[in-house]
Parts: structure tokens; C-alpha cells; sequence
């Protein structure tokens, strides 16, 4: 198993990154690596982080300004090759289909509630690494 994972967490909103920050904690889960965070504020940060490389799984805030993480996912699913998986936080558990629309892998519902949090992000962290094996 890898040592560590990358994982982004976009958000305008440091309290929504702080709370993906805590659910996550060292890591989601015992079978998954240590997680290392790279937070972006900004759409322009992620684009740049992505094209750096080395990020695992994007964990982006649904309701972000300027620019919303469905629309930046939607984004980076058609700009960024070998795209990682991505975790969405939704505002309403309807907005799934919106999700589903913007190419996410998982999504899960604001405020973060922990379990379900570090279960969906344990999750692409595992189907990462089968598809890096």
C-alpha cells in the first residue's frame, strides 16, 4: 500500500474545508494510505494543483462561489486526463442527479457527517488504487 494519498478538497468555505479535514481525520479507514490534503479556494487553484499531478481523489463543495463544484467537476472530467475520482458535497440529498450530471464519482450531503464521509472517501481511495495496481 502506498505511504500517503493526495487528496484536494475545493471549497470557498474554510469551515466546509476544515470539516472534510476532521470526518477524514489520518485516514478514512484502516485499509487505505495516511491522507495528505491540498486545499483550494478557488477554481484557478484547482486547474493548477490537477495539472501539477499527484492527487488521488477531489473532494469539491457543491455550493462553492465563484464557481460551483458540480460545474467544476463537470470541468476538470473533460480538461484533465486520467481525471481522479471525485467526491461532491451536495446541499440536499435531491441534488444527487445533479452529481450524477457533473460526472462524480460519489456524493455525499453538507454538513459533512463523519462516518458517511470517510466511507465514501475511503471508497475511491480503494477503487484508486485497484485501478493504479
Amino acid at each position: 500500500m502506498q505511504a500517503t494519498a493526495t487528496v484536494l478538497v475545493y471549497s470557498d468555505d474554510s469551515n466546509t474545508r476544515e470539516q472534510v479535514r476532521l470526518a477524514t481525520g489520518r485516514r478514512p479507514a484502516p485499509d487505505v494510505p495516511v491522507v495528505e490534503f491540498v486545499e483550494c479556494a478557488t477554481p484557478a487553484a484547482v486547474l493548477k494543483e490537477l495539472d501539477k499531478g499527484g492527487i488521488d481523489v477531489c473532494v469539491l463543495d457543491g455550493e462553492a462561489v465563484p464557481m460551483g463544484g458540480m460545474g467544476m467537476c463537470r470541468q476538470i472530467k473533460d480538461e484533465i486526463f486520467m481525471c481522479p475520482p471525485v467526491l461532491l458535497l451536495i446541499a440536499r440529498p435531491q441534488d444527487a442527479w445533479l452529481a450524477t450530471w457533473s460526472r462524480a464519482e460519489a456524493a455525499v450531503t453538507l454538513p459533512v457527517e463523519p462516518v458517511e464521509f470517510a466511507g465514501a472517501l475511503a471508497a475511491l481511495l480503494r477503487q484508486k488504487r485497484l485501478q493504479s495496481a
